[in-house]
């Protein structure tokens, strides 16, 4: 009868089965929590916070909030929204589709970087630590500023670059065996995890090109229908905007999508050495 009753929401009102959707999956959840538990509930956790407003005359500071497990989402993101519409409405954090697909709540949680979408609370036991992404400038909270980020993503040209228009003026066609080279590159989501846990993104962040922006880099080099290879690499030849990656694999690991940024890095420098 539930679903019966939401699939009815949807056809009557399209607006409101995502809301219901939501809370049914939340009381599911909560409730098989209660039951597994012998009904003492999930409790309470501790939540630590980085704070900073640019508007006050304010040091950096981390502020502690307590929420009722009971009463919030599985997610990291749930437990923001909670804190922000229940307890202090100035916490400021980016997020947008809830569902690992716009990167926009990528931060530092308990020193990973990872989407507060995709991150579970934990249990209460196990405080919780949110951070921004490291090593960039903070704009405020928990909002970083992605203006180099982006501005490096640009420099690499991020699209199809060809000689001549395709066929009968329609596309430009491409084998499956082609266009299965671009899995595990296209999927990026430019959340910045995986160039903010790079040490050498941390030294060199005005030079050094970065995980991300190397890895969609090489989207474009590998792309069969794409006539601008070698521009591409020439133009990324440099001692700072590739060489400065070691090979130490972190962005690898802080991919939330579960790409290889390094390995992709690795190919470049040979699709390098090889013209």
């Amino acid at each position: 009868m539930m679903l019966e009753g939401m699939i009815g929401g949807l056809r009557t009102n399209g607006r409101l089965i995502g809301a219901r959707i939501h809370r049914a999956v939340l009381s599911g959840s909560a409730s098989a929590a209660k039951a597994s538990s012998g009904g003492g509930g999930l409790g309470t956790k501790s939540v630590e916070i980085y704070r900073w407003d640019p508007e006050r005359d304010e040091p950096p500071r981390t502020q502690e909030y307590t929420v009722d497990l009971d009463r919030c989402g599985p997610m990291v993101l749930d437990l923001l929204i909670k804190i922000k519409n229940e307890q202090d409405p100035t916490l400021t954090f980016r997020r947008s589709c809830r569902e690992g697909i716009c990167g926009s709540c990528a931060m530092n949680i308990n020193g990973s970087n990872t989407l507060a979408c995709l991150k579970e609370v934990g249990p209460a036991s196990e405080k919780l630590r949110l951070y921004p992404l490291p090593h960039m400038y903070v704009i405020k909270d928990l909002v970083p500023d992605m203006t180099n980020f982006y501005a490096q993503y640009k420099s690499i040209q991020p699209w199809l670059q060809v000689d001549s228009p395709p066929p009968q003026g329609k596309e430009h066609l491409q084998s499956k065996e082609d266009r299965a080279k671009l899995d595990g590159l296209y999927e990026c989501i430019l959340c910045a995890c995986c160039s903010t846990s790079c040490p050498s993104y941390w030294w060199n962040p005005d030079k050094y090109l970065g995980p991300a922006a190397l890895l969609h880099s090489y989207r474009w080099i590998i792309d069969s229908r794409d006539t601008a290879t070698e521009k591409r690499l020439e133009a990324i030849d440099d001692a700072f905007k590739l060489y400065r990656c070691h090979g130490i694999m972190n962005c690898t690991r802080a991919c939330p999508k579960h790409l290889n940024p390094g390995g992709q890095i690795a190919k470049i420098k040979k699709a390098v050495a090889a013209m």
